[in-house]
């Protein structure tokens, strides 16, 4: 029996747990994340976060122990460059293990192992939050009717706008053209217009008298 014994052996040697855990760790490091089994990652977290702590302390002194546990010089350079400066404000859970069922073959609970503030899609270990439009609730109807009294307000500042930025003569030049156009489209209209006039047509006198019969 297992009581009061909080080592999981996992089946294997001192020597086997030891390599595998070391080896774990490293890929974990490098990639940042690994898919493995839940007994294996909460045995790995054990094992790697006392190690992520010993890399804020960047010396000789601790990059000697680091190495001693790891056996990698890939994993001992990337842990005291990138992990450590990304992870240097948190106080410790550096880690985070998300289940993703189980595997089909021995139906062993699998897991998905990640470094906490690698994870972009969560932002660092916080939840992005969406900022909602600070926007008034209305009836349905108050939206066409805002935009429709702000319709006319808005070409009149346009306008505004658009006579205060042009200049004076330009505006005098264009009051001077208009006119002279109204003037040459009544000449024109006055030139084209043609009265017809109606032609008068006379009645005879005497509709009702036969006419003299001349023939001989």
């Amino acid at each position: 029996m297992r009581h009061g014994n909080k080592i999981n052996h996992l089946g294997r040697t001192t020597s086997h747990r030891h390599a595998m855990l070391s080896n774990m760790a490293t890929s974990l490091i490098i990639s940042k994340r690994i898919v493995t089994t839940l007994a294996k990652a909460k045995e790995l977290r054990k094992y790697i976060e006392p190690l992520v702590t010993k890399a804020k302390d960047d010396s000789t002194h601790s990059r000697r122990i680091v190495f001693s546990y790891l056996q990698n010089k890939e994993g001992v350079k990337e842990l005291f460059g990138n992990v450590a400066n990304k992870v240097a404000d948190r106080p410790g859970g550096y880690t985070r293990i998300l289940k993703t069922g189980n595997r089909l073959g021995d139906n062993a609970e699998m897991c998905m192992m990640e470094f906490v503030d690698f994870n972009d899609l969560l932002g660092g270990g916080k939840l992005v939050a969406k900022e909602a439009a600070a926007t008034k609730r209305t009836r349905r109807g108050s939206k066409k009717e805002t935009t429709e009294t702000a319709a006319p307000e808005a070409k009149a500042a346009k306008a505004a706008t658009v006579v205060a930025e042009t200049p004076v003569d330009e505006i005098q030049d264009a009051e001077v053209i208009n006119e002279a156009e109204v003037i040459n489209e009544e000449e024109v209209i006055s030139e084209d217009v043609v009265l017809e006039e109606t032609p008068v047509v006379e009645e005879p006198e005497n509709e009702g008298e036969e006419k003299p019969n001349t023939e001989a």
